[in-house]
Protein backbone atom coordinates (compact mmCIF):
# COMPACT_ATOMS: atom_id res chain seq x y z
CA UNK A 1 0.00 0.00 0.00
CA UNK A 2 1.26 3.46 -0.88
CA UNK A 3 2.32 5.89 1.83
CA UNK A 4 1.19 8.86 -0.29
CA UNK A 5 -1.78 10.87 0.93
CA UNK A 6 -4.97 10.22 -1.09
CA UNK A 7 -4.96 13.71 -2.61
CA UNK A 8 -1.53 13.02 -4.16
CA UNK A 9 -2.85 9.92 -5.91
CA UNK A 10 -5.91 11.87 -7.14
CA UNK A 11 -3.63 14.63 -8.43
CA UNK A 12 -1.57 12.14 -10.42
CA UNK A 13 -4.72 10.58 -11.89
CA UNK A 14 -6.15 14.02 -12.74
CA UNK A 15 -2.88 15.08 -14.39
CA UNK A 16 -2.88 11.90 -16.50
CA UNK A 17 -6.51 12.44 -17.51
CA UNK A 18 -5.67 16.04 -18.44
CA UNK A 19 -2.96 14.69 -20.75
CA UNK A 20 -5.46 12.31 -22.33
CA UNK A 21 -8.04 15.06 -22.89
CA UNK A 22 -5.38 17.37 -24.37
CA UNK A 23 -4.16 14.61 -26.67
CA UNK A 24 -7.71 13.84 -27.81
CA UNK A 25 -8.39 17.53 -28.51
CA UNK A 26 -6.54 17.33 -31.84
CA UNK A 27 -8.39 15.95 -34.84
CA UNK A 28 -5.08 14.65 -36.25
CA UNK A 29 -4.28 12.72 -33.08
CA UNK A 30 -7.79 11.24 -33.00
CA UNK A 31 -7.34 10.20 -36.63
CA UNK A 32 -4.00 8.56 -35.76
CA UNK A 33 -5.70 6.63 -32.94
CA UNK A 34 -8.44 5.58 -35.39
CA UNK A 35 -5.75 4.30 -37.76
CA UNK A 36 -4.24 2.25 -34.93
CA UNK A 37 -7.58 0.81 -33.79
CA UNK A 38 -7.34 -2.48 -35.71
CA UNK A 39 -3.60 -3.03 -35.83
CA UNK A 40 -0.27 -1.52 -34.84
CA UNK A 41 1.42 0.52 -37.56
CA UNK A 42 4.93 1.73 -38.14
CA UNK A 43 5.66 5.43 -37.99
CA UNK A 44 6.50 5.32 -41.70
CA UNK A 45 3.09 3.85 -42.51
CA UNK A 46 1.37 6.53 -40.43
CA UNK A 47 3.37 9.25 -42.19
CA UNK A 48 2.24 7.84 -45.54
CA UNK A 49 -1.40 7.73 -44.39
CA UNK A 50 -1.21 11.36 -43.23
CA UNK A 51 0.53 12.75 -46.28
CA UNK A 52 -1.00 16.19 -45.63
CA UNK A 53 1.34 16.42 -42.61
CA UNK A 54 5.12 16.35 -42.76
CA UNK A 55 6.97 13.58 -40.94
CA UNK A 56 8.11 15.92 -38.14
CA UNK A 57 4.49 16.91 -37.39
CA UNK A 58 3.35 13.27 -37.32
CA UNK A 59 6.22 12.50 -34.93
CA UNK A 60 5.16 15.40 -32.68
CA UNK A 61 1.59 14.06 -32.59
CA UNK A 62 2.90 10.57 -31.75
CA UNK A 63 5.00 12.02 -28.93
CA UNK A 64 1.90 13.68 -27.41
CA UNK A 65 -0.06 10.42 -27.73
CA UNK A 66 2.78 8.47 -26.13
CA UNK A 67 3.06 11.00 -23.29
CA UNK A 68 -0.68 10.57 -22.63
CA UNK A 69 -0.14 6.77 -22.63
CA UNK A 70 -2.58 6.44 -25.55
CA UNK A 71 -0.01 4.59 -27.64
CA UNK A 72 2.70 2.14 -26.73
CA UNK A 73 5.83 2.23 -28.86
CA UNK A 74 7.73 -0.93 -29.70
CA UNK A 75 11.06 -0.71 -31.49
CA UNK A 76 11.93 -3.55 -33.85
CA UNK A 77 15.30 -2.89 -35.40
CA UNK A 78 15.00 0.39 -37.27
CA UNK A 79 11.21 0.37 -37.20
CA UNK A 80 9.03 2.00 -34.59
CA UNK A 81 5.69 0.20 -34.17
CA UNK A 82 2.86 2.17 -32.61
CA UNK A 83 0.20 0.23 -30.70
CA UNK A 84 -3.09 1.69 -29.48
CA UNK A 85 -3.44 1.57 -25.69
CA UNK A 86 -7.21 1.68 -25.04
CA UNK A 87 -6.93 1.70 -21.23
CA UNK A 88 -6.77 5.52 -20.75
CA UNK A 89 -9.80 5.94 -23.01
CA UNK A 90 -11.63 3.25 -21.04
CA UNK A 91 -10.80 5.05 -17.80
CA UNK A 92 -12.22 8.29 -19.22
CA UNK A 93 -15.34 6.40 -20.28
CA UNK A 94 -15.77 4.87 -16.83
CA UNK A 95 -15.30 8.23 -15.11
CA UNK A 96 -17.15 10.61 -17.42
CA UNK A 97 -19.40 8.81 -19.90
CA UNK A 98 -20.63 5.65 -18.18
CA UNK A 99 -22.31 7.31 -15.17
CA UNK A 100 -24.02 9.92 -17.35
CA UNK A 101 -25.22 7.34 -19.86
CA UNK A 102 -26.52 5.13 -17.05
CA UNK A 103 -28.52 8.04 -15.64
CA UNK A 104 -29.91 8.93 -19.08
CA UNK A 105 -31.01 5.34 -19.73
CA UNK A 106 -32.69 5.20 -16.32
CA UNK A 107 -34.56 8.44 -17.09
CA UNK A 108 -35.70 7.07 -20.48
CA UNK A 109 -36.84 3.80 -18.86
CA UNK A 110 -38.85 5.75 -16.28
CA UNK A 111 -40.39 7.93 -19.00
CA UNK A 112 -41.34 4.81 -20.98
CA UNK A 113 -42.87 3.23 -17.90
CA UNK A 114 -44.79 6.43 -17.07
CA UNK A 115 -46.12 6.66 -20.64
CA UNK A 116 -47.18 3.02 -20.68
CA UNK A 117 -49.03 3.31 -17.38
CA UNK A 118 -50.75 6.60 -18.24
Amino acid sequence: MSNSPPYVARTVVNQQQDKVFRALASQHRRAILDALRDQPLTTGTLCAQFSDLDRCTVMQHLKVLESADLIIVERRGRERWNHLNPLPIHAIHERWIGPHAKRAVAMLAKLKQDLETA
